[in-house]
C-alpha cells in the first residue's frame, strides 16, 4: 500500500560552533510545510537546549530530540526536559531517546555501557510514570532504583510525583535502534523508531522486529538527499560518511553501525571498509563502500530520478523522512520532492 510521506529536517548537533541560520531555517521549513525538525548531540551540544531556542521562534513544527543520550541524564531529569518543553512550545515536542555507543557512554559519561535494552526498557518506564503523573515515580530495577538505597545512600528518599502538570501525558516517545532485538522492543515500548540505515529494497530486514507495532507507529527515517547530475559524484558524500560510521565509529570487536551493514546484505564489504579505515587507509575506506548500499540508504541524482525512487519508499513502513539541507533552496526543493 502507497504511504504519504512527510517531509523533516535533521539539524544534527554542532560542530565547533552553531549555525548562525539556525532560527531562519527552522522558520522556512515551517512555511514549507515540514512536520518536524530534530536536534542531537554528541559530546559538545546538548540536545535540548537548541530546542527551547527554536521552538520560541516557530508555531507549529514538531520539535524532536534525534537523540538524546540516555547516559546525559537520569531519566526522571529527562523527563523533566520534555515536559517542560512541551509546555513551552503547547505540545510540539517529541522525545527521542538512545543509548549511544560504549565509547562515549565509558569515555564521555565515565558510566557503564553493559545491558542497554535493559536500561532504556527501565529509563522509557520511569519517563512515563513522569509524564503520566498518576502517582509517585518508582523504579525496583538495577539500573535506575528510585528511590536510591544503595551506597552512600542517607536512607531518606521518599517517591515523588512531579510537582508540573504534563501538558500531554502521552508525550511520544521515539527510539533510535539498531540491532533485532532492540529494535523489537522499540515496536513494543515506543510511539516511533529512528533507524539509522533503512533501504527500501530490504524490508525485510526489519520486518519481523515491527510487525507488532502498535497503530500510529511512526517511523522517522533520517537520510541524505542530493541533487546532481552525476550520481556516481554525488553518493561520494555518502560514502564518505557511511566509511566513518561503518569503519570508525566503535571499536573493532563491537561496532553497531558495521553489525547492521552485515544483516543488511553487505558482510564482506563491512569488513573490509573497517579494516582499511582502521588501518589509516581513509580513501581506500570510502572506495570499498559499495554504490549500490549508498544509494540505496539516500535519494541521489536528478530531481527526475529522486522522484521515481521516492517510490519505493511509500511502498515502506516509514512515515517521515528526515533529510539535512545546506540553504533555503535545498529546503524548498526537498519539500517540494517529498510533499509536492
Amino acid at each position: 500500500m502507497s504511504n504519504d510521506l512527510k517531509i523533516g529536517l535533521q539539524m544534527g548537533y554542532w560542530g565547533a560552533a552553531p549555525n548562525p541560520n539556525m532560527v531562519a531555517v527552522a522558520q522556512e521549513a515551517e512555511k514549507l510545510g515540514y512536520d518536524a525538525l530534530f536536534t542531537a548531540e554528541a559530546w559538545g551540544s546538548d540536545v535540548f537546549t537548541p530546542l527551547a531556542w527554536i521552538g520560541a521562534h516557530t508555531e507549529r513544527i514538531r520539535l524532536g530530540t534525534g537523540i538524546a543520550q540516555l547516559s546525559a541524564r537520569t531519566p526522571t531529569a529527562t523527563a523533566m526536559a520534555a515536559l517542560t518543553l512541551d509546555h513551552m512550545s503547547k505540545g510540539r515536542m517529541i522525545l527521542g531517546l538512545g543509548v549511544s555507543g560504549p565509547q562515549v557512554v565509558e569515555g564521555w559519561y565515565g558510566q557503564p555501557f553493559g545491558k542497554p535494552l535493559a536500561r532504556t526498557r527501565e529509563y522509557v518506564d520511569i519517563v512515563r510514570q513522569v509524564l503520566q503523573r498518576k502517582g509517585p515515580v518508582v523504579n525496583d530495577g538495577e539500573h535506575y532504583p528510585l528511590p536510591y538505597t544503595g551506597e552512600g545512600a542517607w536512607g531518606l528518599g521518599k517517591p515523588l510525583k512531579s510537582i508540573t502538570h504534563p501538558y500531554r501525558d502521552d508525550l511520544p516517545i521515539f527510539l533510535g535502534a539498531e540491532g533485532p532485538k532492540n529494535v523489537t522492543m522499540t515496536a513494543e515500548i515506543a510511539d516511533g523508531w529512528l533507524p539509522l540505515y533503512y533501504s527500501p529494497y530490504r524490508q525485510e530486514v526489519y520486518a519481523d522486529q515491527l510487525k507488532n507495532r502498535k497503530p500510529g507507529f511512526e517511523i522517522m527515517h533520517g537520510l541524505p538527499m542530493i541533487i546532481c547530475d552525476d550520481v556516481a559524484e554525488g553518493l561520494l558524500p555518502v560514502k564518505s560518511n557511511l566509511a566513518l560510521y561503518i569503519g570508525g565509529m566503535g571499536a573493532k570487536q563491537r561496532n553497531f553501525h558495521n553489525e547492521l551493514m552485515q544483516r543488511m546484505g553487505f558482510e564482506k564489504e563491512a569488513e573490509e571498509i573497517q579494516n582499511l579505515f582502521l588501518a589509516g587507509k581513509k580513501d581506500e575506506a570510502i572506495a570499498a563502500v559499495p554504490d549500490q548500499f549508498a544509494d540505496e540508504i539516500s535519494l541521489v541524482g536528478s530531481p527526475d530520478r529522486i522522484r521515481d525512487r521516492l517510490q519505493a519508499w511509500r511502498e515502506t513502513p516509514v512515515t517521515s523522512l528526515l533529510v539535512s539541507a545546506r540553504s533555503m533552496g535545498q529546503l524548498r526543493t526537498f519539500a517540494e520532492l517529498v510533499i509536492g
